[in-house]
């Protein structure tokens, strides 16, 4: 069966439609707000907008493309209704929560979870795509509860996007994740309030932004309703990486009230050295 579902047509999910489209799958597509199946059939994210039901009767692969939030009891309720040959998967930025909620659903082994690194500052249909998840890393978190041929099936699926393929533990991805993806963006968050708060003519900010601020606060124009509900759903590893954040701006703002330019440089230097890890 050469159908696909997609809830959740935002970056993501409309991403993935365009994608699936051109590898020559017939896209189902729901959203709870109705405005979105609108825009994604117009801009030919999917090819038909569909309900829950139809999407189980129709298709044997449907992605969850939500807020964690309500990904869930989505999945739940699409769990329940399921038949053998067909599998559900999660495309969310958290994974410990909902792989712990559905860890004794009778059909767990129909469920993949997943996680794209990959996507943009910009949300809803508008925002697709084209060819996103190429040469981008697909997490996918504890394998062994996932039948294997559904889960053989996915990793063509994925490979099909032109994705690398990572396995994980859902708890390592959710530690793993809060320092190099979530706090990143509550820092962009906090900085563009700051700038806000402290530089009340908004056309200074036009004039003098250089790429510097504009790189770094660029993930503060993400979506407030996705973003909160990863906050929430991962606090336990978040928070800790949040205050540990705070200490290195306190020794930060330590070294420039004492005037210690030798040790503000020799933090200074010690960043730097992320340069080994990120290349470009």
């Amino acid at each position: 069966m050469r159908n696909i579902g997609i809830i959740g047509l935002g970056l993501i999910g409309g991403s993935l439609g365009l994608s699936l489209q051109k590898e020559g799958f017939i896209v189902f597509g729901l959203d709870v707000q109705t405005a979105h199946q609108s825009q994604a059939l117009k801009l030919g994210l999917i090819n038909k907008i569909a309900n829950e039901q139809t999407l189980l009767d129709e298709c044997n692969i449907i992605i969850v493309a939500t807020p964690t939030t309500v990904s869930t009891s989505i999945i739940t309720s699409l769990l329940d209704n399921i038949q053998p040959q067909q599998v559900i998967i999660d495309m969310g930025s958290t994974k410990s929560k909902i792989c712990d909620a559905l860890k004794q659903h009778p059909s767990r082994k129909n469920f993949v979870a997943a996680h794209p690194i990959a996507g943009t500052e910009n949300s809803g249909p508008q925002a697709a795509i084209q060819n996103l998840f190429d040469g981008k890393k697909i997490v996918i978190c504890d394998k062994e509860d996932s039948n294997e041929n559904l889960l053989s099936q996915i990793v063509e699926l994925f490979k099909k996007l032109k994705s690398d393929i990572v396995f994980m533990n859902s708890k390592e991805h959710d530690k793993h994740l809060a320092y190099i993806s979530h706090l990143s963006h509550i820092c962009s968050f906090a900085l563009s309030l700051t700038v806000l708060a402290i530089e009340k003519d908004e056309q200074n900010i036009f004039n003098l932004a250089g790429s510097g601020f504009s790189s770094t606060a660029r993930l503060a124009k993400s979506s407030p309703q996705m973003w909160e509900s990863i906050a929430m759903q991962n606090k336990e590893n978040l928070l800790p990486a949040i205050e540990s954040y705070i200490e290195k701006l306190k020794t930060l703002k330590q070294n420039i009230e004492e005037g210690n330019s030798t040790e503000l440089i020799s933090s200074m230097k010690k960043a730097n050295e992320i340069r080994k890890i990120i290349k470009n």
